[in-house]
């Protein structure tokens, strides 16, 4: 089956380009991005970047370039749990590259992969501008600051819970 929004979610898309002047629908590409990640499981697959593509009435690569500068978009699937822990200087003074070892022994996994019960995925980002919590992680829509190694267990464990394992 192709990939295609449902009615709601292209009313938004229309929504969003109306947003800017006529001829100029490609500034809407990040929030129409943001909403295919959202709509199709996390992740921006080929097909769907040409589906975003068709919608605005650019070329695939002008998303393509977009999709593949900017960290918070996904180009494979991830887990459920996306860690996305800065790796940036502040960060790194701090022990992010302690905190990203440490999750990489507890989960079993490399930075870009995913537990084999798609759980978690680990991914290293650049600054997210939070450099006075160091070392620190976004999870979602939330920040995780000071991470130690018990912060970390906490914060498995909790998702963990919340995923009814």
């Amino acid at each position: 089956m192709a990939v295609q929004f449902s009615e709601e979610k292209l009313n938004k898309v229309n929504e969003i380009i109306a947003r800017y002047p006529e001829g100029k629908q490609k500034s809407a590409l990040i929030p129409v991005l943001h909403l295919a990640q959202e709509s199709f499981g996390g992740w921006l697959s080929a097909e769907t970047m040409d589906y975003v593509a068709s919608l605005l009435q650019i070329t695939p690569i002008e998303v393509y370039e977009v999709a593949t500068f900017y960290s918070m978009y996904n180009l494979q699937p991830v887990g459920k749990y996306l860690f996305e822990v800065c790796h940036t200087g502040p960060c790194m003074l701090r022990g992010s590259d302690d905190i990203i070892a440490y999750i990489k022994e507890k989960l079993g996994i490399s930075v870009g992969e995913t537990t084999a019960d798609g759980l978690f995925t680990l991914k290293t980002v650049e600054c997210l501008g939070a450099c006075g919590y160091a070392p620190m992680m976004q999870l979602g829509k939330f920040y995780k600051e000071h991470l130690t190694k018990e912060r970390v267990d906490q914060i498995i464990a909790e998702c963990r819970a919340q995923a009814g394992n």
